[in-house]
């Protein structure tokens, strides 16, 4: 059954209060370093919770976004800093079961979930090019009317370091351009609502690790492409997100730090030494200003 606006899923019982518990500890203890310590350092390096917000943790049912949830949920009633979350799930279609497993591990995590329903798969499952993109543009924008309805202002969704260095390597090797995933940004159609990324610094590798750890179960791509990919008994799609992992994993076996040295180089951009760019819609070439500066032979290569 899908529910027309949302639902509020509330806590279920003793063992799952203990659940929760035990993968709260988890995430302050035991991954304290890689996961909570990264995920309060990208909130307070790129201002992602401020006073006064009222942030929507945007859950699809993987582990991305069930961690994310849990830290944010953590950070509310330890911080200095006043804010208010809510979690918001939206059901672009899923099958009945996918539906369900949402729904138990919300109750298990202690996480009160508002769901709303799309039709999301239906709309781009007959869509040849790009669906995924398509997909994941309808989804935030439902995702920020649902979130404003809740009167928040900010949505947080749960991407993490592995997807900062893939969606780099992707738009310099698919788009012909040097971009990349930011902490945060301000919606362009939904005045005063702002994306936020607070798992930026936290690595995929140490988010299965604390999934394994706790004996979760999470969503992995419940789409319709996905399905049809796993009944024909292949494992994963061989688009170019599933390239660029091998890329990336090309690159830490060259080097171990290379996937470091890439988000780095995002922070440490020199225009100086690049034949163009470009700044709040405008195109900028070295040629504009050539003759009125020197050159720094060792800036260049």
């Amino acid at each position: 059954m899908c529910w027309p606006h949302w639902r509020c899923m509330t806590e279920a019982g003793g063992a799952a209060c203990a659940q929760d518990a035990a993968v709260t500890r988890s995430i302050i203890k035991k991954y304290k370093k890689p996961i909570w310590h990264r995920f309060i350092g990208a909130c307070k390096d790129y201002a992602l919770v401020n006073a006064g917000d009222r942030v929507a943790v945007c859950i699809s049912g993987g582990k991305d976004s069930f961690l994310l949830a849990k830290c944010i949920q953590h950070l509310q009633r330890v911080s200095d800093v006043p804010f208010e979350a809510e979690y918001l799930c939206m059901d672009p279609g899923y099958l009945p079961e996918n539906r369900a497993l949402i729904e138990r591990n919300a109750a298990a995590l202690g996480l009160p979930l508002h769901i709303f329903c799309t039709d999301i798969f239906d709309s781009v499952a007959n869509v040849d090019k790009n669906p995924c993109y398509l997909c994941a543009r309808m989804r935030r924008g439902h995702l920020y009317k649902n979130a404003q309805a809740l009167g928040c202002n900010k949505i947080a969704l749960g991407h993490h370091f592995d997807d900062v260095i893939e969606t780099t390597l992707m738009s310099m090797v698919w788009g012909a351009e040097l971009r990349t995933m930011m902490p945060k940004l301000h919606s362009t159609n939904y005045p005063g609502m702002e994306l936020i990324r607070p798992l930026y610094l936290v690595r995929e590798a140490d988010i299965v690790a604390w999934q394994r750890y706790n004996g979760l179960s999470f969503l992995r791509c419940a789409c319709r492409f996905t399905e049809e990919a796993e009944r024909r008994g292949e494992d994963a799609p061989h688009g170019a997100r599933a390239k660029t992992k091998a890329l990336v994993a090309a690159i830490r076996a060259m080097n171990p730090q290379g996937d470091v040295n890439v988000f780095h180089s995002l922070h440490n951009v020199n225009l100086n030494v690049l034949p163009g760019w470009t700044h709040r819609g405008c195109t900028y070439s070295f040629l504009d200003d050539y003759g009125s500066a020197p050159s720094c032979e060792e800036d260049g290569m």
